[in-house]
């Protein structure tokens, strides 16, 4: 990385487009932030990405945000997390103010509404995409434990409908332990 200055401008311009042109969510946005800033410009380790990733799925609020606020943090402290949060806000804040303002039109338009849902089915797809990107890093790590835990948790969402909050706070707990035992083994050494 160069200056801060200009990491800090490629941090805002890289969030904020991805925030303008990313429609379906958070989840849609995980593999774009990928894409972005592990594959095109280097800054964060994929390894480290499916850290970030994870723990902006963990945190309360929106996904894009939290992502935002993760990597900004990875790569210029507290002025990258303002950077990253202004940029990752301002697409939606003007979208939805637009629409607001122009809300009678859209609502009835057949077009519009077309256009919507044609924009689920590829939503669905890039969702896809992303559990099938976050899994094959599990696999490919060939840690049984982590393999392990992603193999019950997909099974107690899917097969027994557990409730998800209960499968992350569950998740996070072993990681904890997970963290308190390698330490101790690091210790000993």
């Amino acid at each position: 990385m160069k200056n801060k200055k200009e990491v800090l401008f490629k941090l805002f311009i890289s969030t904020l487009y991805l925030s303008a042109f990313t429609f379906g969510g958070g989840y849609v946005i995980v593999t774009l932030m990928k894409k972005k800033f592990v594959d095109e410009l280097q800054w964060i380790e994929e390894d480290e990405m499916l850290d970030l990733v994870a723990i902006a799925q963990s945190a309360p609020g929106a996904i894009a945000v939290n992502g935002a606020i993760v990597v900004g943090y990875k790569l210029a402290g507290i002025i990258g997390v303002l950077t990253a949060i202004i940029a990752t806000i301002i697409p939606p804040f003007v979208i939805i103010s637009l629409i607001s303002v122009f809300y009678a039109a859209f609502r009835s338009n057949v077009i519009i509404s077309q256009l919507l849902e044609g924009m689920q089915a590829g939503v669905g797809a890039v969702i896809a995409a992303v559990v099938y990107e976050m899994g094959l890093g599990v696999a490919q790590s060939r840690n049984a434990a982590s393999i392990l835990i992603m193999i019950t948790a997909f099974v107690a969402a899917c097969v027994f409908q557990v409730n998800v909050i209960y499968i992350v706070l569950i998740c996070i707990l072993i990681g904890i332990v997970r963290t308190c035992i390698h330490h101790k083994k690091e210790a000993v050494k």
